[in-house]
């Protein structure tokens, strides 16, 4: 039997790095997967992806920083399916810039994505899974939220953020049948990782004991699990998949 058999996944980001590979393991375990992303063209082509595995979903072209989209397309993947199983909560934007020189625009857009988005895809699931009495939660963080990075005051502060609202939903809705986890990736081999310069990426390496990046799937695996039954005992958890990172 597949882990995710039939179980109902929204995967925000749902088109590259964390959120494809996500979606091709939920896939793969049997779940039918809601693809959310800003882009139409990569999020249509990992459809077609995910129809090649054998499974089955759709794609919607939602802006997690817009809470009335977020509404209406959480509302338009109840009625489709009947249901909502798993959440997610993967969509993420960087703006990097130093303290001083960062601005306020850099700052606004991704406290918007990064933090408001995961409020409201949060909040309009978490009424869903009520409802039915059971579901599961998986917000994305990283381990830069508890070590810090430079020219990430924005990143770092609304990663920092995913893990202080995972704990509050943990404490309101575990009660309800909803449980909520967070992962918190080190520094993973995502395709925009990987085309930076050399130095970078060995600096990278250098920091995780384990001795290489991590893989994209590795952190699938992670969602994977939380989102599964055999973690019915996990909530409120930050699991950091990092290579044993040091800060």
């Amino acid at each position: 039997m597949k882990r995710l058999q039939d179980k109902v996944a929204i995967v925000t980001g749902g088109s590259a790095g964390l959120g494809k590979a996500a979606v091709e393991k939920f896939a793969a375990e049997g779940a039918v997967v809601s693809i959310w992303d800003v882009n139409e063209e990569a999020g249509l082509a990992m459809l077609k992806v995910v129809e090649a595995l054998g499974g089955k979903g759709e794609f919607r072209q939602v802006d997690v920083a817009d809470h009335a989209k977020v509404n209406d397309a959480v509302e338009e993947v109840k009625n489709t399916f009947g249901r909502i199983d798993i959440l997610i909560n993967n969509a993420g934007i960087t703006r990097d810039a130093t303290l001083m020189k960062m601005e306020e625009s850099q700052f606004d857009q991704v406290v918007a994505v990064n933090l408001k988005g995961v409020f409201n895809c949060g909040q309009a699931v978490a009424k869903v899974m009520v409802e039915q009495g059971s579901g599961s939660i998986v917000n994305t963080s990283s381990v830069v939220a508890l070590y810090g990075n430079f020219g990430q005051s924005n990143y770092v502060a609304t990663k920092a953020g995913v893990i202080g609202m995972t704990q509050v939903w943990a404490r309101e809705l575990g009660r309800k049948g909803v449980r909520v986890n967070a992962v918190a990736p080190g520094f993973i081999g995502t395709d925009m990782v990987l085309a930076m310069p050399e130095k970078i990426i060995n600096m990278m390496e250098g920091k995780a004991p384990i001795g290489r990046l991590g893989k994209p799937e590795e952190i699938a695996a992670a969602y994977l699990f939380l989102a599964s039954d055999e973690a019915s005992y996990v909530h409120g958890a930050v699991l950091s998949v990092d290579g044993g990172l040091i800060s």
